[in-house]
């Protein structure tokens, strides 16, 4: 590796808290919370990714104090009892100097791609639909909306309670917020719908309103994002940046320090009619049009994408190059590295070294156990 992978390393601060360089754990479910409780375990396997070199840690998603909020059983909770073992986390990942975040989390309608567990009470989505034309669960009522965002806010006070130094929404990829952006999945005639995507994002602004009174000015919130959903791989939610800027900027002024924007390969463009085959993908777009930091992820260090998940893939520095070149020039501040992390715990170090040689490819047996 070249030392123009300096970029990757410089130290980048975010509202009280400076990371050590640009590079991020991706949130990754691993489902290994038995009960909704972690333990040793988990903190063990955060530990060794803070070890490697990771700036950020931002944990598997974590699910919110509702009936309904998670869709497989081993998924960890974020509320009562649960929150000690999280401590425990916080604690590992800190006594190596590491940094990390929750990844604070409602499903919403999306069934799990991996197990026929139901939850006990019924789920709960905006209207009552998994997708386009697709009924299940219940439409939320407003005070059912209300008490999420309360959810929501809660949890994030409890993160910042534990020592966590930052905490992030996941509103990507067709869960409970997401489905409140996407038309096809918010038909509602209150204020938390509308024919425009700003009427449709007021589920999310009041969620990190809420959120930045409970943690107070300073602590960074991030929010993951994306145009994509798990129902529709096809889905744009913004087709133009100026809807784009009516959707992530009010989530910015409501409180937003970081976008997340999540796309299956980071070195696509997002508008190529706009700038071209090599134009700038969705995170620089987001940060273009906000202001706002912004994290890229997408198959950063692998030959496949997120869809080839339970395939072997190679571990590759193919598009390395290409990344180094969009974060010099200031295209977007942070990479977040997924998979590549889960058999290659000191991914950051080895790739800072130039030790690329040494990488194991991702084989789907990885995700059987964790360590």
């Amino acid at each position: 590796m070249t030392s123009s992978a300096d970029v990757l390393f410089q130290p980048i601060t975010i509202g009280t808290l400076t990371l050590p360089n640009r590079i991020v754990m991706a949130p990754m479910t691993r489902s290994f919370a038995i009960d909704g409780r972690v333990g040793s375990a988990q903190a063990e396997y955060y530990r060794r990714r803070a070890e490697g070199g990771v700036g950020l840690i931002v944990t598997e998603g974590v699910v919110v104090d509702r009936p309904a909020s998670r869709n497989e059983p081993n998924v960890p909770q974020f509320f009562g009892d649960a929150l000690e073992g999280w401590r425990e986390v916080v604690g590992a990942v800190h006594g190596v100097g590491g940094r990390i975040a929750p990844q604070i989390w409602h499903t919403g309608a999306v069934r799990s791609a991996t197990t026929d567990w139901e939850p006990e009470v019924p789920v709960e989505s905006p209207s009552g639909l998994l997708g386009p034309d697709q009924p299940r669960g219940m439409a939320m009522t407003e005070e059912a909306v209300a008490d999420t965002v309360a959810a929501f806010a809660k949890a994030a006070g409890d993160a910042r309670r534990l020592g966590f130094d930052c905490v992030e929404v996941h509103g990507a990829h067709g869960y409970l917020i997401d489905q409140f952006f996407w038309a096809a999945t918010n038909l509602r005639s209150d204020r938390y719908g509308g024919p425009t995507l700003r009427e449709r994002s007021r589920f999310a602004a009041e969620i990190v309103g809420q959120i930045r009174a409970a943690v107070g000015p300073g602590f960074p919130l991030i929010l993951r994002v994306s145009q994509w959903k798990q129902q529709a791989l096809g889905a744009k939610l913004a087709p133009t940046p100026a809807e784009m800027t009516d959707w992530l900027l009010p989530l910015v002024e409501a409180g937003v320090d970081v976008l997340h924007c999540s796309q299956r390969r980071f070195w696509e463009p997002e508008f190529p009619e706009l700038d071209g085959e090599h134009g700038l993908n969705f995170a620089g777009w987001a940060r273009k049009l906000t202001g706002a930091r912004t994290i890229s992820v997408g198959s950063v260090g692998l030959n496949g994408d997120f869809l080839r998940t339970f395939s072997d893939q190679h571990a590759s520095t193919a598009g390395i190059g290409d990344l180094i070149q969009r974060m010099e020039r200031d295209e977007f501040d942070m990479i977040a590295v997924g998979r590549a992390l889960i058999t290659n715990p000191h991914w950051v170090r080895q790739v800072r070294e130039g030790r690329v040689d040494e990488l194991l490819p991702f084989t789907s047996q990885a995700l059987a156990e964790l360590s």
